[in-house]
């Protein structure tokens, strides 16, 4: 791991080794589909699980996202489908189970791509999403099932998932799904699949209840591991900057590392949802192609945002922790902490997110006065000796030497420089979302009003009045009589009567009436 507060260093990035798919006995067409999208050579994990997995063997993988192990399993799964016969209505004949909904999108993505020439059906499962449309995925036949455990579990106790034809079984990011409490989801998930099976297990970290689901369910399995035990790696290739800010310059300082020279797809992480959709709005106005994206936003909403961000229609995506869990998006060149993280596991996981797959990358932290012991903690339990962070302002001379910021620029990116056609441009898809889901992005926060207002009927004395041409009587205190499908009238509404003093008075005359 590489820290520092000052200036750069070289790095060698991990390149992939010399081994070919086509060296590890993978099918021509398969590879001519990796090939086509300039995927040739293989990575460390892959070289070393292939020939395992296309044996039929079972596997225990230590490897996390961004270091290919997707094509680890999945090559083995897709060459192994093609052994048996076609999937029936609702029996998939292979299950990839994976903690989170943009880590499943991301594996049903490359598994399609694998597939392309053979034709192979991939459904991704998830909650937030309608269920018609995918029971009618299901009952047309799909070949590879890629969801998150609860999902998975709702189809087939609704009988519309089954899981008796599955011959390959894939646990993606084990040690996640256990953080979120996921695993008796998946033990009751693997209850429904045969035993003759092979399974394939993927975890950055062996936590014990790992181990323990492996040794229960898997059979004779080989492990294979390659670099550190968690997300630690994948910040060897980052450099680390790290700046105490002041809370109301932190957005200025911002606004002007977001025109550091070289910087491309960026990721700013925020603690709360609010700051996000703060911190994604106060960019949007100085001209950045911005997007938020947590836990308050419907699936909808979030798909579009990550779908723009991938696509380079927005090029700064602001995230809480929780909904930058598991997401893996190529070319990131930056990652910055606009909010000092929780504890050392919440930066790793943040900077991970660039440096990916061999690329280099840079990492920026603002800590504010407030968090400095937080960060002490952090810097000790990393190793970074970087625990008096240099006091820095929007102005600060060493900030742009240090980050490459050209001289003379604004906190607003110049209108010759807006070249992203920003969130606007991607179309949200309707998912048939049930319920109503809360937005919180500045374009829309008002909701139009659906609901008819209510129609309020006055009466006397616990009859209906009358009113003229439909309308009410002002100052009569009466109401039109309503008048049911039948040709009838509806009951008349509860009498209420107005008390002074324990007795009852007319609602016109003020006198008390007898008791």
């Amino acid at each position: 791991m590489r820290a520092e507060a000052g200036g750069e260093e070289p790095v060698t990035p991990v390149a992939p080794t010399s081994k070919t798919f086509q060296d590890l006995g993978v099918s021509a067409d398969i590879c001519e589909a990796l090939a086509a999208e300039g995927i040739i050579t293989t990575f460390p994990i892959q070289t070393l699980a292939l020939p395992i997995g296309l044996g039929g063997h079972d596997i225990i993988g230590q490897a996390r996202t961004g270091t290919g192990k997707t094509l680890a399993f999945g090559i083995p799964l897709l060459e192994r489908l093609r052994g048996f016969p076609a999937s029936r209505p609702y029996a998939p004949g292979a299950l990839v189970v994976v903690p989170t909904r943009e880590l499943a999108i991301q594996v049903a993505g490359d598994l399609t791509t694998a597939g392309s020439r053979i034709g192979t059906r991939v459904l991704t499962l998830y909650g937030g999403r309608a269920y018609e449309p995918q029971i009618e995925s299901l009952r047309a036949g799909v070949d590879v099932v890629v969801g998150t455990p609860g999902r998975l579990l709702d189809l087939a106790r609704q009988g519309h998932l089954r899981l008796s034809d599955v011959k390959t079984l894939v646990l993606d990011e084990a040690d996640k799904m256990l953080d979120l409490g996921f695993l008796p989801d998946v033990e009751r998930i693997l209850e429904l699949i045969p035993g003759e099976r092979q399974t394939m297990l993927f975890s950055a970290t062996m936590p014990g209840e790992v181990v323990t689901l492996a040794r229960r369910y898997l059979r004779q399995p080989t492990n294979v591991r390659t670099g550190q035990d968690d997300e630690a790696a994948d910040v060897a290739l980052t450099t680390q900057h790290v700046f105490r800010a002041h809370q109301l310059d932190k957005i200025e300082m911002l606004a002007r590392v977001l025109q550091a020279e070289g910087r491309g797809l960026t990721m700013v992480f925020s603690r709360t949802k609010r700051t996000a959709d703060q911190v994604a709005a106060a960019l949007a106005t100085r001209g950045f192609a911005a997007a938020a994206v947590h836990g308050d936003l419907g699936q909808a909403q979030r798909e579009r945002a990550l779908r723009a961000f991938r696509h380079g229609k927005v090029d700064v995506l602001v995230a809480t922790d929780v909904a930058a869990r598991g997401l893996d998006v190529e070319d990131v060149t930056h990652v910055i902490n606009y909010e000092c993280p929780e504890d050392d596991k919440a930066y790793i996981h943040r900077v991970g997110r660039t440096g990916r797959a061999g690329r280099a990358g840079v990492a920026v932290t603002f800590v504010d006065w407030r968090d400095l012991q937080r960060w002490k903690l952090i810097d000790e339990a990393l190793g970074l000796a970087i625990p008096e962070p240099p006091e820095t302002y929007s102005t600060s001379d060493h900030l742009y030497e240090t980050l490459a910021i050209p001289a003379g620029i604004s906190g607003s990116l110049p209108r010759n420089r807006r070249r992203r056609q920003g969130l606007e441009a991607e179309e949200i898809e309707d998912l048939g979302e049930t319920g109503r889901t809360r937005s919180h992005a500045p374009h829309a926060r008002g909701r139009e009003r659906t609901r008819p207002p209510r129609v309020r009927r006055r009466t006397w004395n616990g009859k209906p009045g009358h009113e003229p041409a439909g309308e009410a009587s002002r100052g009569s205190g009466t109401a039109a009589p309503a008048v049911t499908g039948d040709g009838g009238s509806e009951q008349a509404p509860r009498r209420r009567r107005r008390r002074r003093g324990g007795r009852s008075r007319s609602a016109r005359g003020g006198r008390p009436e007898p008791g």
